[in-house]
């Protein structure tokens, strides 16, 4: 069905919101996804970015749902700050200073800092290895696909790659992986809107609280014992006389944990429902991975966004879309919707694997938060569907797959899928 667009919301005018396209109303995001793509679409058909929740004050925001709001908001970072947080609900004071603040929710200078301590650490030669590895990594996991024939694609291929590279670059011993995976999928399933409104972050700050203690046993391990890992070049690193501290390694190591895993993971997910819905784009790339691989891995991730949403908050007066915004007023950057501007994508809505260009903003708007692993993403998504295409005959999905209600990550639980080896 087709969902109308609301009218435009000033600040002080009242706020009636009932029906299915109030972004701010957790029905909205449990709408079939071709009904919440259309409501984009009407937004994006207006005149400004449309505020909803509160009329004014706290608890209200700005959709920002054209690509080119979402890209301005992420480039002038001192007039659209990350901090206090960028997710929905914001992180409490309490769960940063007991867990330390992560990256994505940190302005200059402190995150300058962090993230040039953090950059430091990814060396060439460490850079070299995990591109190795991911190559090595991809054709194991297919080796096993081809033995096992397991039922679902999510657990045997999609989560398994990103997890397996964090963990090989991290330099997570064999010993914790299995742990670390359950509580990373207990620490993403709870972030986003759920069935019952916000969900409640406790089973996720648990999760996170345990992967800080098997990191900070890492840790301390690498100090007195350095390895040719991440873990070891963050915990000595030493940038203009700076070095991580404990609740900043805990933040970083979760946050690579969590984001690493679950984008990539989604977005091979995704994958795969495409190109199985459009056996002529498989075939494509299939006849050509080297050709045609890196222009399906940003068709995959334009058209999938793994993560919908991320907010900012104003820090000076200004004008975005048209709109007058106000220090203290909140946005929210739908990369969802932007990835999908008929101002900039011709035929948005259709999925081609040789569109160019495709400025998409699925790794972020640009600015100093564009993603730190988007070329590992891209090298581990572009790896699987070589070896699973040219492996593999009429490789499809013979299910629905099944989402997860969120207003935060595209996310996919599990995936039927089949196949037929090659000879």
């Amino acid at each position: 069905m087709n969902t109308p667009a609301p009218a435009p919301v000033h600040p002080h005018e009242p706020t009636d919101r009932t029906g299915p396209a109030d972004l701010a109303d957790p029905v909205f995001w449990r709408l079939p996804r071709a009904d919440r793509l259309a409501a984009f679409a009407g937004l994006r058909a207006l005149d400004a970015p449309v505020r909803f929740g509160a009329p004014e004050g706290p608890g209200g925001f700005y959709a920002l749902v054209r690509h080119a709001d979402v890209q301005q908001a992420s480039r002038t970072p001192r007039t659209f700050t990350s901090a206090p947080g960028v997710t929905t609900p914001e992180p409490a004071a309490w769960v940063k200073a007991l867990f330390g603040n992560s990256m994505v929710n940190m302005d200059d200078p402190d995150h300058a800092d962090l993230r040039r301590i953090v950059a430091r650490a990814f060396t060439p030669r460490l850079l070299a290895a995990a591109e190795e590895n991911i190559r090595a990594m991809a054709e194991r996991i297919v080796d096993e696909m081809l033995r096992d024939r397991p039922a679902d694609f999510v657990a045997a291929v999609a989560s398994r790659m990103p997890f397996e590279i964090i963990c090989d670059l991290m330099g997570v011993p064999e010993v914790h992986r299995r742990e670390i995976a359950r509580r990373i999928d207990e620490a993403s399933e709870n972030v986003g809107v759920g069935r019952r409104g916000l969900r409640m972050p406790g089973r996720g700050l648990r999760a996170l609280a345990h992967l800080q203690r098997v990191m900070g046993r890492l840790a301390r391990e690498r100090r007195r014992d350095p390895a040719d890992d991440l873990i070891s070049a963050l915990v000595t690193a030493d940038v203009d006389g700076r070095a991580l501290n404990a609740r900043e390694l805990g933040a970083f190591f979760s946050l690579l944990l969590v984001a690493g895993v679950e984008t990539t993971r989604n977005a091979l997910a995704h994958g795969l429902v495409l190109l199985g819905d459009h056996p002529e784009q498989r075939e494509l790339l299939a006849s050509d991975v080297e050709r045609y691989g890196d222009g399906a891995v940003e068709e995959i991730v334009r058209h999938s966004t793994p993560i919908i949403q991320f907010r900012r908050t104003v820090a000076a007066e200004c004008s975005l879309g048209g709109r007058e915004l106000r220090p203290g007023d909140k946005v929210v950057l739908f990369y969802a919707s932007a990835n999908r501007d008929e101002a900039v994508f011709d035929s948005p809505d259709v999925f081609d694997i040789t569109r160019s260009p495709n400025p998409h903003l699925g790794y972020g708007g640009g600015g100093p938060h564009y993603c730190l692993g988007a070329h590992l993403a891209r090298q581990e998504m572009k790896a699987v569907f070589g070896e699973l295409l040219t492996r593999t005959a009429d490789l499809r999905p013979t299910g629905p797959a099944q989402l997860i209600d969120s207003s935060f990550d595209n996310r996919v639980r599990a995936l039927p899928f089949a196949f037929t080896a090659r000879r």
